[in-house]
C-alpha cells in the first residue's frame, strides 16, 4: 500500500505540472525555421506569461516582450494551437517595407529571420499593410474588414491587450498579417527548449488516419536513432 500511496503522488504531481506548469508540444510546419524545425518537441512554460495568481506570490511572472516566442490559440479557432514571435506589444506601430519590419519607425535586425528575394516577392505579404487585405490572398474575411481600422498613416497601429505576432520564416508563414492581433487571453506560454527533435515530412500533421499514424510510428521506432537530431535535444529556444 505505501508503495502504491507513493506511485498515485508521483502521478498526481506528474499530471499537476503537465497541465499547469509544463506543456509539451510537437512543431508541425516549417513557418518558424530555422528557430524551431518540423518535428521538434518542445516543453512549455505555462507559468511566466500566465496571468499573476493571488495564491501563489512566490512563482515569478511577467508581461510579454517583444522577442519572445509565444504558444496561443489561432485567433477565431479556438482549438488550434500556433507558435510565433511577438513583433510588437500594445502601441507598436509596424510596417514591413520589400520584407524587413519597421517598428515605431526604425527598421529591425532580425538575424534569426528569413527574409524574401526579388524572385518571389509578394506585395500584401511583404509591403504590410500598404497593400489591401483583398490582394493578400489567404486573409481571413474577419481580418480583412478589421485591419484598416487599425492603419495609421503607414503603421499598424497594435491595439491595447493584443500582440503582433509573426514567423520567424516569414515569406512562408501564414502569421498576424493573415489573421491579425493575438488576444493576451490567447496565449498559453512560452516554449523552453526542444527535449527531442525527429526529421518529419512538412505535411505529417495532416495525415490523421489510423493506418497514416500507425505506419508513422513504426518509421519512428525503425528510425528512432538515424533521424532523431541529437544536436538538438535540450536545445534552448531562443
Amino acid at each position: 500500500m505505501e508503495a502504491f500511496a507513493s506511485i498515485c503522488v508521483v502521478l498526481v504531481i506528474g499530471l499537476f505540472a503537465l497541465t499547469f506548469i509544463f506543456q509539451n508540444f510537437e512543431i508541425p510546419s516549417s513557418s518558424m525555421e530555422n528557430t524551431l524545425l518540423i518535428g521538434d518537441h518542445v516543453m512549455v512554460d505555462r507559468i511566466t506569461l500566465a496571468p499573476p495568481a493571488k495564491w501563489a506570490p512566490f512563482v515569478y511572472y511577467r508581461n510579454v516582450r517583444r522577442g519572445d516566442i509565444i504558444v496561443f490559440f489561432k485567433p477565431g479557432e479556438p482549438d488550434l494551437f500556433l507558435v510565433k514571435r511577438v513583433i510588437g506589444i500594445p502601441g507598436d506601430r509596424i510596417h514591413l517595407r520589400n520584407g524587413v519590419v519597421y517598428l515605431n519607425g526604425q527598421a529591425q535586425n532580425e538575424p534569426e529571420v528569413a527574409k524574401p528575394d526579388y524572385g518571389n516577392y509578394i506585395p500584401y505579404r511583404d509591403d504590410f499593410p500598404a497593400v489591401p487585405p483583398s490582394e493578400g490572398g489567404d486573409v481571413t474575411p474577419t481580418w480583412a474588414l478589421e485591419l484598416p481600422s487599425h492603419i495609421q498613416g503607414e503603421d499598424l497601429v497594435v491595439p491595447p491587450g493584443r500582440y503582433f505576432a509573426m514567423g520567424d520564416n516569414r515569406p512562408l508563414s501564414l502569421d498576424g498579417r493573415y489573421w491579425g492581433f493575438v488576444p493576451r487571453a490567447n496565449i498559453v506560454g512560452r516554449p523552453l527548449l526542444v527535449y527531442w527533435s525527429f526529421i518529419e515530412s512538412g505535411d505529417q500533421y495532416e495525415k490523421q488516419s489510423l493506418g497514416d499514424r500507425l505506419q508513422f510510428y513504426s518509421h519512428v521506432i525503425v528510425h528512432f536513432f538515424d533521424q532523431t537530431r541529437w544536436r538538438r535535444t535540450l536545445h534552448l529556444v531562443r
